[in-house]
């Protein structure tokens, strides 16, 4: 089945950089946008009911001993580190993609480690399941120059004047709090006072 028009726009969108996290893994600075932000997109664009993923094989292909919180004075304690592979299908409308991932977890107890590996493994094939599906989803980030995410100026939320709009502890530190509760004030109802706050980050 063919995606509609909006569909296509809207897999064809530069990825938001509010949706992109980076993390230190092997020295380097690794980009990516986290399961939740990924199964929000799919549910934005194709809706809570038109689309599905499966674990089609999943398997521990590493489980071990190991020490936990070691510190320069603390010899650690014992623990346990375990590894799984993961292999995914999601299917929107009958296009079917896969995806493998891996998961690591790592706890005191055996349990608590293999669940953790589990549930990452899962959201890992995921993740790489609907990367295929366009930029929304992560497939911008395996570009090295980031090409298709948005600029963050041009995503914030427009402001009075050419600054960014200010929290209100930024606000109150600055003075400017009396301004913030006239505005309130001046509010008519929740509907007004939800759109003149529409600007003001949390």
């Amino acid at each position: 089945m063919s995606f509609s028009d909006e569909t296509k726009a809207a897999l064809g969108a530069k990825l938001s950089p509010a949706n992109v996290k980076t993390r230190k893994q092997g020295g380097a600075t690794v980009s990516y946008v986290e399961g939740w932000a990924v199964i929000a997109e799919a549910n934005r664009i194709f809706g809570f009911d038109k689309w599905t993923r499966e674990t089609i094989d999943i398997k521990c292909v590493a489980e071990s001993a190991r020490k936990i919180g070691v510190k320069e004075n603390f010899a650690g304690y014992d623990g346990w580190g375990v590894t799984y592979l993961c292999k995914a299908r999601v299917i929107v409308d009958g296009v079917a993609r896969e995806g493998c991932g891996a998961g690591h977890g790592i706890d005191r107890d055996l349990g608590q480690a293999h669940e953790s590996a589990i549930k990452e493994a899962e959201t890992d094939a995921m993740k790489r399941a609907l990367m295929t599906f366009g930029n929304p989803f992560g497939l911008a980030l395996y570009d090295k120059d980031q090409a298709q995410v948005a600029d963050a100026e041009a995503a914030r939320p427009a402001g009075n004047g050419s600054e960014p709009p200010k929290s209100s502890r930024q606000a109150k530190a600055d003075g400017d709090w009396p301004k913030v509760t006239a505005g309130i004030a001046e509010c008519s109802d929740s509907c007004e006072l939800l759109g003149w706050g529409a600007g003001f980050p949390t």
